[in-house]
């Protein structure tokens, strides 16, 4: 598994990765993970079943704390001729996953690749838009050079099919339902935050940054607020445009950056989940928000589309729609009653989501491969020289 990120890093990325490798040494296969050494005194695991190789990685402009792998082609070269693995399974397109590739391909070892991250459309968002479409073609090309692509939704499997992806296939997402129950709420928490049983409170969970469309959940609170004054947004999660919004907006509560039961209390302690990002290519927040108890409001695509049926377990805006995200987020807020019901309904859809049921998906996808890919070399050695 070759990743530039991984936990104890907090992002989407990180805590996928993290829950594939578990399910995976649970069946019993083993695994060894490449990733760039996170800071100094960082050492690498060794465990039954289980290694790291550390790689160089160098800081991401805009990510504290995240780094891209540096090119390691002849590092990897020479570990997986001494340890040939099975397959390698990429999970990020920057220089360490090129060479991963370019490494494996050389020795004839199959490989795979998650798509997790729209970088292409976060270029506008940090004034590089010109580089939307040069990002697009590099990752379409890297993906390509594998045997198969792995993506969360089949919304988006068709996407990437159209623009030209080969060999796309879904493997869907898990939530910990267990860590993500309605049971976290925690009434000293809500008091902290001023509110009272009866206090609606709207949850965002999310990096604060340009890419995660945060003017519009402030927009669609306004409204809320206009009519239950009462009412409290509480972000959780921090990022380059925090400070900013701190300044301008006093009166939303900034929870910082949550992990593990303190943010699993940090959703149950809300009522309404606003999340209005562009930019996913799935949102696991979106499915923690569910399994939490929460009625959830997101635009109509990613984990959204594929897990909520409008007004039966959640609400659905259409995708960039901003007038119809907040008359939803403003007409909700004054329907008690069907605030619970959405939030009854969200988790019961959501509780049997399980790491479990993925992991035995991404196990059957990866045999596939190690058995057709594996036949394939067999057969290209054994076949005789032609002129």
């Amino acid at each position: 598994m070759v990743t530039e990120t991984y936990p104890p890093e907090v992002n989407g990325v990180a805590i996928t990765v993290g829950c594939m490798i578990d399910g995976l040494r649970q069946r019993q296969h083993q695994v060894c993970v490449i990733r760039p050494r996170q800071h100094a005194q960082d050492r690498a695991a060794r465990e039954s079943g289980y290694e790291e190789t550390l790689v160089a990685g160098m800081p991401i402009p805009g990510y504290p704390g995240l780094k891209s792998g540096l090119p390691a082609r002849g590092k990897l070269l020479r570990l997986w001729q001494k340890q040939r693995p099975d397959i390698v399974h990429i999970a990020t397109e920057g220089p360490l996953g090129w060479s991963a590739c370019s490494a494996a391909r050389k020795l004839g070892i199959p490989v795979s690749t998650d798509f997790h991250t729209n970088f292409h459309n976060y270029s506008q968002h940090y004034g590089v838009g010109w580089l939307n479409k040069p990002i697009a073609a590099y990752l379409r090309y890297f993906h390509n050079k594998t045997d198969c692509t792995m993506v969360p939704t089949s919304s988006l499997q068709r996407e990437l099919t159209q623009t030209g992806y080969k060999n796309v296939l879904v493997v869907s997402r898990g939530v910990n339902a267990e860590l993500f129950h309605p049971a976290k709420r925690n009434v000293e928490l809500r008091q902290q935050w001023g509110a009272t049983d009866d206090t609606p409170v709207v949850i965002l969970v999310s990096r604060l940054a340009p890419e995660k469309n945060l003017p519009t959940v402030i927009q669609a609170f306004e409204q809320m607020r206009a009519a239950r004054p009462e009412a409290r947004l509480v972000m959780v999660g921090d990022g380059p445009a925090r400070a900013a919004l701190e300044k301008q907006h006093p009166h939303v509560i900034f929870a910082g950056m949550r992990t593990g039961d303190d943010l699993a209390a940090h959703y149950a302690s809300g009522d309404i989940f606003l999340y209005p990002s562009l930019t996913e290519t799935y949102g696991n927040v979106t499915v923690e928000a569910m399994a939490s108890g929460l009625a959830v409001l997101a635009y109509e695509y990613a984990a959204a589309h594929q897990h909520i049926r409008h007004d039966v377990n959640g609400l659905l805006a259409p995708f960039d729609d901003t007038t119809s995200f907040v008359g939803q987020a403003a007409a909700l807020i004054t329907n008690p009653d069907r605030i619970q019901r959405l939030r009854t309904q969200a988790r019961q859809t959501v509780a049997t989501l399980t790491w479990e049921h993925i992991a035995e998906q991404l196990e059957s996808v990866l045999a596939g491969l190690v058995k057709t890919r594996g036949a394939n070399h067999v057969q290209t050695e054994l076949s005789p020289a032609t002129d």
